[in-house]
């Protein structure tokens, strides 16, 4: 599998598509006054004490995240649970779910406009506290208002848990530096997946053995950690991110001084981030890519206990349960590997390694329902999960190359087509299952998002094919009037077509 790298601040050749935002820390001295080597070296040596202060406070707010998301998803199965049994109604449990995208939906379109407006440390915090005063809700509620409190929790959930994660991951380049958001974003993911192992490997023992209202009693308290864990830390990010990252350095790019003007006080709007998505090149794709990927997802989370029951009807649970401890080893092993490789080098995973993960992710999972026996299907599990854990810093780390005070809304809109795709994916789903088999419809879900990834991969290679082409034309042009090519143009001033 190909991958491009893209490295930031330093001037080296960058695909156009794989950086939107050229990071200028370290390039404007050619400008300006020269300053001797016992100023560089003390400049350099403060840079590197605040590039450590930032990333040991990102470490301990990933912890935080970490410790919330094993509450999230401890409370996907003990609410789903609970949901049932308190109704009896398989009907509701899907309307439970279907409100919690729906608040997730909405959330993500608005979330922008709050970044604009609030610190992104006011957000990550005010969401965790919502989402445990409202479990606390749930666990105090009499027993006439159940149903009520229940629909509380799932809009609140739903709708907290976009806030906090678009206000997270738009901030990371405010938070440690642009040329280390490859290593944030792998960090973040590895914490959230050893919290989805433990949350889904634990809720059953939880559950069963000291019942649903501990199991809420747990969940609150992990918002509550969280919500401690980002008060106790100075959080860059948010108010249109005009302030400055962790090294000190301005959050500049391409525009990013017009478009903080613009957005003084809030005004700049979505459909503002709808023209970004259209500018730049194959964004909007790769964001129309991620809301497929979504839909595709949401036929194996279905198809997976179905699947599961056909092979042992007396257990279904173990085979599930395998299934997605193999994956998220498999995705905390490539996040090992990307962490390692962008913390050696300063690198971060280009726009082809999401293209080309999206297709081995999505023809993994469908391979895990060919009926391949069960020593194949961890390996399948485990390249599934691999890949989708390269996908997900490629498309994270490069959503964040896009200028600050866009950055909260593209975030915004990319949530929102996942909830889309996903819940949206989950109804057909649900009504395909009951006519076609899990590999049926596995295969069509996926098979889209494939067929989406291959339009995609093939605009970004249309689009280098361009930018080749300019950069020979320009060092042609220099030729015939007498300047030699000097090697240092990166092709950055050729559009990408």
């Amino acid at each position: 599998m190909q991958i491009t790298f893209v490295q930031s601040g330093v001037p080296r050749p960058a695909p156009v598509l794989d950086e939107y935002v050229r990071v200028t820390s370290g390039m404007g001295s050619a400008d300006g006054p020269m300053t001797d080597a016992a100023d560089g070296g003390a400049r350099k040596s403060g840079e590197a004490r605040d590039t450590e202060v930032s990333e040991r406070r990102f470490r301990f707010l990933v912890a935080g995240y970490a410790v919330s998301s094993y509450g999230t998803f401890l409370n996907m199965v003990a609410l789903n649970l609970f949901v049932y049994e308190t109704t009896g109604r398989a009907l509701a449990m899907g309307l439970f779910m279907a409100v919690r995208l729906a608040s997730g939906f909405v959330a993500g379109l608005v979330v922008g406009g709050l970044l604009a407006r609030f610190s992104a440390k006011s957000i990550m915090l005010w969401a965790n506290v919502g989402q445990g005063a409202v479990m606390l809700v749930l666990i105090l509620a009499p027993d006439g208002l159940l149903t009520a409190a229940l629909m509380a929790v799932s809009v609140v959930i739903g709708a907290c848990g976009t806030l906090f994660m678009v206000a997270l991951r738009s901030s990371i380049p405010e938070m440690v530096g642009e040329d280390r958001r490859a290593w944030a974003n792998s960090l973040s993911i590895t914490g959230r997946s050893l919290a989805m192992v433990a949350g889904f490997a634990s809720a059953g023992v939880v559950v069963s053995l000291v019942g649903y209202t501990a199991a809420f009693v747990v969940d609150m308290a992990t918002f509550v950690a969280c919500a401690v864990t980002v008060a106790l830390l100075p959080i860059a990010g948010g108010k249109g991110a005009g302030g400055k990252s962790a090294g000190g350095r301005a959050a500049e790019g391409s525009g990013a001084g017009k478009d903080a003007s613009a957005a003084k006080g809030g005004r700049l709007r979505r459909p503002v981030a709808f023209l970004a998505l259209a500018a730049a090149p194959g964004m909007g794709l790769m964001v129309a890519l991620r809301g497929v990927d979504a839909f595709g997802s949401s036929s194996h989370n279905a198809a997976l206990p179905i699947y599961s029951t056909s092979l042992d009807a007396s257990n279904p649970a173990v085979f599930v349960s395998a299934f997605w401890c193999v994956w998220a080893l498999g995705n905390i092993g490539a996040q090992q590997v990307i962490q390692r490789y962008a913390q050696r080098t300063g690198r971060s995973v280009g726009a082809l390694g999401f293209g080309y993960g999206t297709v081995v992710m999505s023809a993994a999972f469908i391979a895990a329902f060919a009926g391949f026996p069960l020593a194949v299907t961890a390996v399948i599990a485990l390249i599934a999960g691999a890949a989708d854990g390269l996908t997900e810093v490629a498309y994270t780390s490069h959503l964040q190359t896009l200028p600050a005070t866009l950055r909260g809304h593209a975030f915004g809109l990319s949530a929102t087509f996942e909830n889309l795709g996903f819940g949206v994916g989950m109804i057909l789903v649900a009504a395909a299952l009951d006519r076609f088999s899990p590999l049926a419809v596995v295969g069509w879900s996926h098979g889209a998002a494939i067929v989406v990834a291959v339009v995609f991969l093939l605009r970004v290679a249309g689009v280098r094919r361009a930018e080749r082409a300019g950069r020979a034309g320009l060092r042609k042009e220099e030729a015939v009037e007498g300047r030699p090519d000097r090697g240092d143009r990166d092709g950055a001033e050729v559009p990408g077509g």
